[in-house]
């Protein structure tokens, strides 16, 4: 397989970017910026998140089974950047950034423009990011959206022309 082809052609996909956040209920917290995410069913609503096996959310979210996934706006980047690493949770803070508790005992983010609690159904095991399926329990929208949601929301092209991920 021509490889930069093949890299160029997955990258056409594209991506929202989202941070997927975990809480183990025994002082273990843990956030990741996930963008290979969608929805996948109305009834009951359904979403996949792909998540890198060897993170620190994956093995949270596997044994407890449960996740929020945080929706970020256009204006945040930096906080797509900030969950690029190990999040630090200090002080009720996760990496210097607000957050409340969700039903499921996961952050919620305070910045996020919204954030829905899942309850995984199901985990793919196939190559370094397995599929997580989440039935979405509970949904939050603290302010309206103005326009269509789905142009509110942060995406990878939005990150500058160098940053990339797939392919």
């Amino acid at each position: 397989m021509n490889q930069d082809a093949k890299k160029t052609a997955l990258r056409m996909i594209p991506y929202g970017i989202y941070v997927l956040t975990a809480d183990d209920g025994k002082g273990n917290v843990a956030a990741a910026t996930v963008n290979w995410v969608t929805q996948t069913a109305f009834a009951p609503p359904l979403v996949v998140v792909g998540v890198k096996t060897d993170s620190g959310a994956y093995s949270i979210v596997k044994n407890t089974k449960n996740f929020v996934l945080n929706m970020l706006g256009k204006d945040h980047k930096g906080m797509a950047f900030t969950f690029f690493k190990p999040a630090q949770y200090a002080d009720g803070k996760l990496s210097g950034q607000a957050v409340h508790r969700a039903a499921n005992g996961a952050p919620i983010l305070d910045a996020a423009l919204a954030a829905v609690e899942c309850k995984v159904t199901s985990i793919v095991e196939q190559g370094d990011h397995h599929i997580v399926v989440g039935e979405v329990t509970e949904a939050h929208v603290p302010n309206p959206i103005a326009g269509r949601p789905d142009a509110a929301i942060l995406e990878m092209k939005d990150l500058g022309d160098n940053v990339f991920y797939g392919g």
